[in-house]
């Protein structure tokens, strides 16, 4: 005889018992992303002097190597996080499986490639095109 109340039997778990693991990432990317926006909107800001700034300004101010890391990481912690959340919309709203399945391998091929990609320009732009 199980004494556990069906509270307790799942609490913190998902149906695959990744449920709490999952929204916790989610939570700290979206804690990560704060900092890390706000800084990006206070940096770009002072590149603005009542215009918008050239494309010579801003590859110079990618070529600091913080601005080049800090945006390199900004750029992963947004593609993980709108990963995290579309892939949750996906679980919780595409009732066939094949169909879940296929949408969820190409959401994650996806958000690799704009990984990629993205990383992929800031460095070249930041080591000379």
């Amino acid at each position: 005889m199980n004494r556990k109340t069906p509270l307790g039997h799942v609490l913190g778990l998902g149906s695959a018992k990744q449920g709490s693991g999952h929204w916790w990432s989610q939570r700290m990317s979206a804690v990560a992303m704060a900092p890390l926006g706000l800084w990006l909107v206070w940096s770009l800001a002072g590149l603005v002097n009542g215009q918008a700034p050239d494309y010579t300004t801003l590859t110079q101010w990618l070529r600091a190597p913080l601005n080049t890391v800090l945006v390199s990481l900004t750029l992963l912690v947004m593609l993980y996080h709108s990963h995290l959340g579309i892939q949750v919309i996906l679980e919780d709203y595409i009732k066939h499986g094949w169909l879940r399945v296929t949408t969820m391998i190409l959401q994650k091929f996806v958000h690799v490639a704009l990984a990629f990609a993205g990383i992929y320009s800031v460095l070249k732009i930041a080591f000379g095109a």
